[in-house]
């Protein structure tokens, strides 16, 4: 069996965040591999808030040796029209 085959027969990992609205702001984190809609219902009913996300779904990217230069390219770019515009008044 294959990494890739394996990666799809497990199933999500679903993180659910329960936000209080009082003055604490305490924030639940639960993770399920179903989510309780049941107790959802109920926190927002509360008036608390729920975000829901994918576990799987936070993977972050290191940016690549040519994203890095563009962005410093951009910096100095904007630096140096700034640095204009103040020569210009």
């Amino acid at each position: 069996m294959t990494v890739t085959a394996d990666k799809k027969r497990r199933q999500s990992v679903f993180q659910v965040l329960l936000l209080a609205n009082n003055q604490t702001q305490d924030v639940e984190v639960q993770e399920a591999e179903q989510v309780d809609f049941s107790q959802v219902k109920a926190h927002l009913n509360g008036g608390g808030s729920v975000f829901i996300t994918s576990k799987n779904s936070q993977k972050i990217k290191k940016p690549s040796t040519l994203t890095v230069a563009n962005l410093s390219r951009s910096r100095r770019t904007v630096g140096f029209l700034y640095r204009q515009h103040l020569r210009d008044r």
